[in-house]
């Protein structure tokens, strides 16, 4: 049997890497077509560029970009509106455009409090990714962004609230962080046989390494703090199937 295929959304730049980069970099190990869209920025700009670094080491193609700018980031998309303030039709269409074309098994995506940090392009995307991975498979919508496509599983990158503790000395206790109950965990991902490969992935974002963001403080930990922070990947799955269709599983 064959793997299932990937296809991994997140807001900005590295978000794919430090939610997803594990499993990413499974299934790609395991002959797994896997590729990533991104929301903000754009083709030609440095963090485009750490993007295409970090897919490559993950394995998963060329990024795909919807195009927008970041909101707190004006420059990263010259000239084109904030995502946050984009049509949601126009964003939902843009995505469906990539599931019709990329035609994934499954997907991955920021949960509904777009992860630890609740940043509002991470809550966007994950709207507009449950909407889309709906839309894509109804013939009647969208008629003009491909075939219609219906990806068996959703999966939304979270924490419970048992992994926050530990975490907390890494992104320090002043900002606000959102988890869920354990109990809402429906996939627990060990990835540490691949921790090396997500790790260099999240460093390729050199710009966020040298500001001090997340992926700078990743840096700064030591080999054994890696993996113990960041060998677990966590997930809840939702279904959004509009037909019937066999029971896919991210890779566990």
């Amino acid at each position: 049997m064959s793997a299932p295929s990937l296809l991994a959304v997140f807001a900005h730049p590295d978000d794919e890497s430090l939610s997803a980069g594990g499993a990413l970099a499974r299934h790609a190990a395991d002959g797994a077509r896997t590729a990533v869209v991104t929301a903000t920025w754009a083709h030609g700009t440095h963090r485009a560029e750490e993007l295409a670094e970090a897919l490559r080491i993950l394995g998963a193609g060329k990024p795909r970009l919807l195009g927008y700018a970041d909101a707190r980031v004006p420059h990263s998309a010259p000239g084109c509106v904030r995502f946050c303030e984009a049509p949601l039709d126009e964003a939902v269409g843009r995505m469906v455009t990539h599931i019709r074309d990329f035609r994934p098994d499954i997907m991955v995506t920021h949960d509904a409090y777009g992860g630890l940090p609740g940043h509002p392009d991470h809550v966007h995307t994950h709207r507009v990714t449950m909407l889309a991975a709906q839309a894509a498979g109804l013939a009647q919508l969208y008629p003009d962004a491909g075939a219609p496509w219906q990806p068996r599983a959703l999966y939304l990158a979270t924490h419970p609230h048992s992994a926050v503790p530990a975490l907390r000395d890494v992104i320090g206790t002043r900002k606000a962080v959102y988890s869920v109950p354990d109990e809402q965990v429906t996939a627990t991902v060990d990835v540490g046989p691949w921790i090396e490969q997500k790790i260099a992935a999240v460093l390729a974002h050199r710009s966020e390494v040298e500001r001090g963001a997340l992926p700078g403080l990743i840096a700064a930990l030591p080999p054994d703090a890696r993996e113990r922070l960041f060998a677990t990947e966590w997930y809840i799955r939702h279904t959004p199937m509009t037909v019937a269709a066999p029971q896919t599983a991210l890779t566990v």
